[in-house]
């Protein structure tokens, strides 16, 4: 009777340790992320090594750790623990299934990163961005958006083979086609000053403004991992009102899983409410 209840107490103690485990999984990736925002690392280490290549086999192991547990309460009478087991069980299921998803839409999203919403003829970066970009010696450069991808040293190699010759502003156009200008009825000076206010307002750091050209540059920071996104925004009279286009582009990395056209549409919409 004595050892019956030892191993209860023991069972339920273990499934309460794997618990504060699973628990702290979520402060371990919180953590990766932030570390490379504030500097402690940089983002290949955040990413590349503690997310991608660690993250899913500490999901493993808790979740195997939760699982054994889970089954050693279940199984033997008293049942105590089982619930916190579960719980632990729940939280690396979930980690899981959100690494997969996605690891699913980077696959059905083109490994691209520069999205504007004129490719022909993209607002231009200022010097005074592209000087701040030219710090780093791992910045992506600035590419003409009409020539063929595979004349791009980042698109060298056999796996981007099946995007052919098409440029990246064909790519973006066919993923993202809500990517459009804007066309409005105000006047240059009003529509200039709804697109600087809403930049702004969505957080963005202004490098550069114009007002008399109607052009602006600005990087927008993630909250995660700090990546620096920078943003050109131009400006033009047209048929009696004004039309303004946006280039925006990632600074490190391949894929941005989409993340410069979401900012391109949702700084777009906010402008229209302005105007």
């Amino acid at each position: 009777m004595v050892q019956t209840v030892r191993e209860t107490k023991m069972r339920s103690k273990l499934a309460k340790g794997i618990l504060i485990l699973a628990l702290l999984l979520p402060v371990y990736f919180a953590g990766a992320a932030l570390g490379a925002r504030f500097g402690l690392f940089d983002w290949r280490m955040s990413l590349g090594t503690l997310i991608v290549q660690w993250g899913p086999r500490l999901l493993i192991a808790v979740a195997v750790l939760a699982a054994l547990s889970l089954l050693l309460t279940l199984f033997k009478a008293p049942r105590n623990g089982w619930r916190s087991a579960a719980i632990a069980l729940l939280i690396p299921a979930l980690g899981l299934g959100y690494l997969a998803w996605v690891r699913g839409q980077s696959e059905d999203i083109p490994p691209i990163h520069d999205i504007s919403t004129r490719p022909g003829d993209p607002p231009a970066f200022s010097p005074a961005l592209l000087s701040r970009r030219a710090q780093s010696p791992d910045t992506n450069p600035v590419v003409s958006l009409t020539v063929p991808i595979s004349t791009l040293p980042k698109y060298q190699g056999g796996r981007f083979a099946e995007l052919g010759d098409r440029s990246l502003g064909a790519i973006a156009a066919e993923a993202y086609p809500a990517v459009q200008p804007l066309t409005t009825p105000s006047a240059p000076d009003a529509a200039f000053a709804a697109a600087l206010a809403e930049a702004r307002a969505q957080g963005w750091e202004i490098v550069t403004e114009d007002a008399a050209a109607g052009t602006l540059s600005a990087t927008a920071t993630t909250f995660w991992f700090g990546f620096k996104d920078d943003v050109a925004v131009r400006v033009r009279a047209e048929a009696g009102g004004s039309v303004i286009d946006v280039r925006s582009t990632s600074r490190v990395g391949l894929s941005d899983l989409g993340a410069n056209a979401a900012r391109i549409e949702a700084y777009l919409a906010g402008v229209k409410k302005r105007l």
